[in-house]
């Protein structure tokens, strides 16, 4: 029996801008992971701990069309590659949630990485992180995803990095009219990069215990979305990245106080209750907090400066009700 994993992800800076082409996100990966086992078998047998049975990937089931929708471009992949396809058991554990609410760290991307990566453990197959990146994409760019994959990128690569994204209807376009193979190498039109810092900066997580439906808060929110929201974060973004490798701890924290306030002058919804409490409670700290991703619940995140000041914010996070899910040292990302 073969053990894979995937992590989760978390946008620093950069959400809903990223979801147009050409714009810039930063995205730090979470080590808090799912699990998948496989080992060949006589034939397919797919479980997971989301549900109580189990399937093939030949009979169409709802609950599982996303694993076999993977499994089906894997095998695709492997078909032109000269692989001979086999049958195998594949149990997947890890719902990234607790107490049935989901954490908001890992999305249908950690799924179809976590079942990708299975595979090229079973065949022994060497595959970069970026066709990791660009099989997963495919998968969820045929469902019909919505999403910048930003979230994949940061998943595959494992890694912070800064996330350009590509013209998704261009892609969409390809994959209706091409076969796989050159779908993959045709030159999509985006660009990953891992990030470091030299400031010794502690990155925090905190969960509001509130679930969010990003697919749904993107249909909200995206049409507010207008060029000067775009540029003005874009340039913001940028100028976070250069700050955070440079050293430039004033820059980091205005740049993201300025994005934090773009989000929140784009729509309402995105700084529900607990999402004010937990930016808030960085005031007067060497710190600076947003939220993440789509907002309207889930996480948000803190960069912290100092010790002292983590302390007193996790604290005050759990005065709020916000749960802390990780604490790290950016700089070892």
């Amino acid at each position: 029996m073969i053990e894979v994993k995937t992590g989760g992800k978390l946008y620093i800076a950069g959400e809903y801008a990223i979801l147009a082409p050409q714009q810039t996100a930063l995205l730090a990966f979470i080590p808090i992971y799912m699990t998948a086992h496989i080992t060949p078998n006589h034939r397919y047998q797919i479980s997971s701990d989301m549900f109580s049975y189990s399937c093939d990937v030949i009979t169409p089931d709802a609950n599982y069309a996303l694993i076999q929708e993977t499994v089906a471009v894997m095998e695709e992949y492997l078909l032109a590659c000269g692989y001979a396809i086999r049958p195998f058991s594949l149990i997947i554990t890890g719902k990234l949630e607790r107490d049935g609410v989901k954490l908001g760290i890992g999305s249908s991307g950690s799924v179809v990485v976590l079942i990708l990566k299975a595979m090229v453990a079973l065949y022994q197959i060497d595959v970069s992180e970026d066709l990791l990146f660009k099989l997963a994409a495919y998968v969820l760019l045929k469902r019909g995803d919505n999403g910048s994959m930003g979230d994949v990128a940061c998943i595959a690569y494992e890694s912070l990095l800064a996330y350009t994204s590509f013209d998704r209807e261009a892609v969409r376009h390809q994959i209706a009219l091409h076969p796989l193979p050159k779908v993959l190498a045709s030159d999509w039109g985006y660009s990953i990069r891992r990030v470091t810092t030299s400031l010794d900066i502690d990155f925090l997580v905190g969960w509001t215990k509130q679930s969010s439906i990003s697919k749904e808060m993107i249909k909200c929110v995206k049409k507010a979305i207008d060029t000067t929201f775009l540029s003005e974060t874009d340039s913001q973004v940028l100028r976070l990245i250069t700050s955070l490798e440079t050293g430039d701890k004033l820059a980091v924290k205005t740049s993201l106080e300025t994005i934090s306030t773009l989000l929140e002058q784009l729509s309402p919804v995105i700084y529900n209750e607990q999402l004010k409490r937990l930016k808030m409670a960085s005031v007067d700290l060497d710190c600076v907090a947003k939220s993440s991703g789509a907002g309207g619940g889930d996480c948000g995140i803190a960069l912290s400066f100092d010790a002292l000041s983590s302390k007193k914010l996790m604290e005050r996070w759990r005065e709020d009700g916000i749960v802390l899910l990780l604490k790290e040292r950016l700089s070892f990302l």
